[in-house]
């Protein structure tokens, strides 16, 4: 898990976006930044057992997973099956990135590649069966899926590929 400031750059941009914008709200209307805020905090209580369930599952993983094992299966010398099952489990992990990245924190303190962690990020980002099915097949049609995804298929073991030939760790 990256250590370090608690306030970085992004974190900086963001509440700075946050304070233009409620400046922005409040000359348009002084109730706007109230209504605003309580949106958002709406939105932390719908997020935040989400996001708690998430990291300790992270945490969890971080302790449970043999890093023996994931450094011989998925490390720096695995193969193209490595690459092949990275993109299965891109597909089939569900949610949004509040699981899918800090399984990929828990995978990476395992001793797994940065091309399978690529590989597997790549996947989730472009075939996440969570969001075919409930976006895309629905408001898309299955006729644009299926062209979608047969047209993207080869990419996440693509990005895995070149990052093994590009990237030295």
């Amino acid at each position: 898990m990256p250590r370090g400031a608690v306030i970085d750059a992004s974190s900086v941009l963001l509440i700075a976006v946050a304070v233009v914008l409620t400046a922005i709200a409040y000359f348009k209307d002084p109730g706007l930044p109230w209504i605003g805020a309580r949106n958002g905090f709406a939105l932390i209580w719908f997020v935040l057992p989400r996001l708690i369930a998430a990291m300790l599952l992270t945490g969890m993983l971080q302790v449970l997973i043999p890093q023996e094992l994931m450094s011989r299966h998925f490390g720096r010398e695995a193969g193209l099956k490595a690459l092949v099952i990275a993109t299965a489990a891109g597909v089939a992990t569900p949610g949004g990135p509040m699981v899918s990245v800090p399984l990929m924190v828990a995978l990476a303190h395992s001793g797994v590649s940065v091309a399978v962690q690529v590989t597997y990020i790549t996947s989730w980002s472009l075939f996440g069966i969570h969001r075919i099915l409930a976006w895309e097949g629905p408001l898309m049609g299955w006729h644009f899926v299926l062209i979608r995804s047969v047209a993207s298929l080869a990419f996440p073991l693509l990005a895995g590929w070149l990052v093994k030939l590009f990237y030295q760790e």
